[in-house]
């Protein structure tokens, strides 16, 4: 991957930068409604089974979001519509915090799960672009300020409430800060014109049928391993490793870490291994990771598994997003929006498969085939192969 001339290679830089501003705010924003989840349980007086109702609009939201963002950076590009749906923060993030009721808090937050959907195709898509003008790779750094943004999120909410500022004007102030920052940085967004550049001839698949598909299932699979830690990882070392509720968070908490410095290194790393060695070695380091946790006979050695797992899976689906976006033949607009819906279903709905599974079976059977999944995708690492281009 190499830029093209000079000019375009120092126009990367103000673009990268405002890209990468924007995953940072998207963590942050996740990051926020996180902790607002346990608020608006008591300000609306919701059982666990209404609030996980209510939890749904956020996953439909962005689901039914993801594709309709392809054909409008099809027609307007994806800065037009990144500007659009990150301005338009301002109103949904406070909204999450002064809804009245649970029917206003599922269309907030139907709303917010819309156009967090949007600004994650629209900034992936700048993502890609800005990394085929700076003619190196990028993916992961962008993916690491997102995951940066989250644990940023998570300590700057805390502390704002331990200081007395309430949640609703924490919302506000984050929902100003994303819009500001957005309209701020929009003059940097790469236009409509260089959205769709030329196919990437340095970069060619090894198969052009089908490969949108097999992508998207491999970021699902990188998603239900990320939801898996989230989601499962503390009950499992609760109940099956007999740690104490303030200890079992530990897991994600090492999982994360590891994941976001994996992330932030990740390029330097796919520098040096290529994007082919980056998803065989992750997928299997992710593989292992869940071996140790479900099969290690000591607590400390499940919290290795942990680490295991954040630094194998972390820089796989970057990598996979910026597959999707060098397919011969398919516009960038049109795969990624369909590898994203794919990928980010994984982590809503792979979750709820692990329970039904651990139902069926047991929690570190169903952690252990999560494990499997993960070396499957090892195994189709090919995938992001580049081979020579044909010459003219």
């Amino acid at each position: 991957m190499k830029p093209k001339d000079t000019a375009s290679a120092l126009d990367w830089k103000p673009s990268c930068t405002a890209t990468r501003l924007l995953f940072l705010l998207t963590g942050i924003a996740n990051a926020t409604w996180a902790a607002m989840v346990p608020f608006a349980k008591l300000r609306l007086n919701l059982n666990d089974a209404a609030l996980g109702s209510v939890l749904l609009a956020l996953g439909c939201g962005a689901m039914l979001a993801m594709p309709a963002t392809g054909w409008l950076m099809k027609r307007y590009g994806s800065g037009k519509v990144l500007l659009v749906s990150g301005a338009a923060m301002v109103v949904s993030v406070p909204l999450l915090a002064i809804a009245p009721d649970p029917f206003m808090l599922a269309a907030a937050l139907f709303l917010f799960g819309a156009l967090l959907g949007m600004v994650d195709v629209a900034m992936n898509n700048q993502a890609v672009f800005v990394e085929l003008q700076a003619g190196k790779p990028l993916m992961s750094s962008f993916h690491g300020l997102f995951s940066l943004g989250g644990l940023l999120g998570g300590v700057g909410v805390a502390a704002l409430l331990k200081v007395g500022l309430s949640m609703t004007w924490i919302a506000v102030l984050v929902g100003i800060a994303f819009t500001v920052v957005t309209i701020q940085q929009s003059r940097h967004f790469l236009p409509h014109a260089q959205t769709e550049p030329e196919h990437a001839e340095q970069q060619r698949f090894r198969m052009p049928h089908g490969i949108i598909w097999l992508l998207g299932m491999l970021c699902f699979f990188g998603f239900l391993t990320e939801g898996a830690m989230l989601d499962w990882g503390a009950v499992f070392l609760r109940f099956e490793r007999g740690m104490d509720e303030a200890g079992a968070g530990l897991g994600y908490a090492a999982f994360s870490l590891a994941m976001t410095g994996g992330r932030l290194t990740g390029d330097w790393i796919n520098h040096h291994l290529g994007p082919q060695k980056i998803v065989f070695i992750g997928g299997l380091l992710a593989a292992m990771g869940l071996g140790v946790i479900v099969l290690a006979p000591w607590v400390w050695l499940s919290l290795c598994g942990f680490v295991l797992v954040g630094m194998g899976a972390s820089n796989v689906v970057p990598v996979l997003f910026s597959a999707s976006a060098r397919i011969p033949g398919v516009p960038a607009s049109t795969a990624m929006p369909l590898v994203t819906m794919c990928g980010y279903s994984g982590i809503l709905a792979g979750p709820a498969a692990i329970g039904f599974l651990s139902r069926a079976t047991s929690l570190p059977i169903a952690l252990g085939c999560t494990g499997v999944l993960m070396a499957v995708v090892a195994f189709n690492a090919w995938i992001v192969k580049p081979t020579p281009a044909k010459a003219a």
